[in-house]
């Protein structure tokens, strides 16, 4: 007779989780089905499904490589500084995680922006950067980075500090331990961090709106197109919609799955 773990929940817990199932799949089942899959190639496409698509793959790369120059640094210090404010700091950090997109947008607009707070230097130099590309991937990294900074500290908070001295021991340097010993150690973290931060920038929509706006080829990426397309052409948006839900599975089986294979080895 098969039994058990000790840990496992009582059996109670499998109708609302079964419920939870539901309420994630069924919406997701509904647009699945409300589009002709013969159409999809075509509704793909289109010119401005294809500058989307660019624009979005492009910047949201741009952002993950941001997040990961200046997120992990920013993880391995917050893994291992000890000061008062810490706390605060890293609160500070992962703000975006619960701060409305659109008010981050508004936030980096007033930063950023031709009467912000860096507006004027930005002036001088010639740069324009509200309401053009260089915005979008602003806006991204905004919103991606604390996705990575997450991952990399919890990776870098459950090494084995007794590899770490030994590498000190045997006369490595703090560079030398944290090429050779930290970021092999924490590779399944820093994997699963990036893939989500590049989901997260691929997704964002209201930070973009808001601090870089919407026009074809230059800021509207395929979250403002699908906004923008659901009242004058639902089956384009419900396309583009399709595709950003193919992504994230994909995403999903990347974050969860290689960097898990990664830890067992």
């Amino acid at each position: 007779m098969r039994t058990l773990p000790a840990g496992a929940p009582p059996r109670w817990v499998l109708l609302p989780a079964l419920l939870g199932t539901l309420l994630i799949l069924l919406p997701v089942t509904a647009v699945l089905t409300r589009l002709e899959w013969v159409e999809l190639p075509v509704l793909l496409t289109s010119a401005a499904a294809v500058d989307a698509l660019t624009l979005s793959v492009w910047t949201a790369l741009a952002a993950t490589f941001t997040c990961l120059l200046l997120g992990v640094p920013l993880a391995l210090l917050l893994a291992n500084a000890r000061f008062r404010g810490l706390a605060v700091v890293r609160s500070a950090v992962l703000l975006p995680l619960v701060l409305p997109p659109v008010v981050g947008g508004l936030a980096l607009l007033y930063t950023f922006g031709r009467q912000g707070l860096l507006g004027g230097a930005f002036d001088l130099m010639g740069l324009q950067v509200a309401y053009s590309s260089l915005a979008v991937v602003l806006a991204q990294t905004f919103v991606a980075m604390p996705f990575l900074v997450v991952s990399v500290e919890t990776a870098v908070r459950g090494l084995d500090r007794d590899v770490l001295d030994a590498a000190a021991v045997d006369g490595a340097g703090r560079t030398g331990i944290l090429r050779h010993v930290t970021v092999p150690l924490i590779l399944p973290g820093l994997v699963s961090g990036a893939v989500l931060a590049f989901a997260r920038s691929l997704g964002e929509f209201g930070a973009t709106l808001a601090f870089a706006g919407s026009v074809q080829g230059v800021t509207r990426t395929v979250p403002l197109e699908i906004y923008l397309q659901r009242e004058t052409d639902p089956d384009a948006a419900i396309a583009l919609s399709i595709l950003l839900i193919g992504v994230a599975v994909v995403v999903i089986s990347l974050a969860y799955g290689r960097p898990a294979r990664l830890a067992e080895r």
